[in-house]
């Protein structure tokens, strides 16, 4: 945008009471959390299959990031055109996991998150956070509402590490993680 067409803009506005200055000066406080699943059309780290449970993305979409260095270099990328210091959003799924110790969701734990916080930290941005209940072989029906026990405490299990994982980013970080659980479970534009 020009110099010009931003003051015919402020102007505009002006004329409606809005104070576009002003309203910069705010939105340079406000974080924008990128999500981690633009960068790889959610597919995650922790398996290769395809997705699942809710799911309407495909996980293949031609030049998606395949590891998690690459998708840190796509985020270093996306944040370096993006005014203003922002957080990164992570599901569970993007945990990275050394010499192959893959765990499943409900063990996840703090430092399969290791390489994330160091990531955040060298930028000084903040981590928000989702437990992943879906592309999962215990996600074929229901997870947190499953009338199955095992499957159901599966999945609490893994939302309570999700917890533990979203206090080990804000003590990290210093900054607030949004923790946000998305359950597939039901149909979403059907409401109770």
């Amino acid at each position: 945008m020009s110099i010009e067409a931003y003051q015919k803009a402020k102007q505009a506005y002006a004329h409606i009471g809005v104070d576009t200055e002003e309203a910069m000066h705010r939105l340079a406080d406000i974080k924008i959390s990128m999500h981690c699943w633009q960068g790889d059309d959610v597919i995650g780290f922790d398996t290769l299959e395809s997705l699942s449970g809710g799911i309407q993305t495909t996980g293949n979409y031609p030049g998606r990031a395949t590891t998690p260095q690459e998708l840190m270099q796509d985020m270093d990328q996306a944040l370096s055109l993006i005014p203003g210091q922002h957080k990164i959003n992570l599901h569970a799924s993007y945990a990275v996991f050394e010499d192959g110790q893959v765990v499943d969701r409900d063990q996840l734990e703090p430092k399969h998150f290791q390489a994330w916080v160091a990531f955040a930290k060298k930028r000084g941005l903040g981590i928000d956070f989702n437990p992943t209940l879906f592309s999962h072989p215990k996600a074929k029906d229901a997870t947190l509402s499953s009338v199955d026990d095992d499957i159901r405490k599966f999945w609490i299990d893994h939302c309570k590490a999700c917890i533990r994982i979203s206090e080990y980013f804000a003590t990290e970080t210093g900054q607030t993680c949004v923790m946000n659980i998305w359950i597939p479970d039901g149909l979403k534009d059907v409401p109770a």
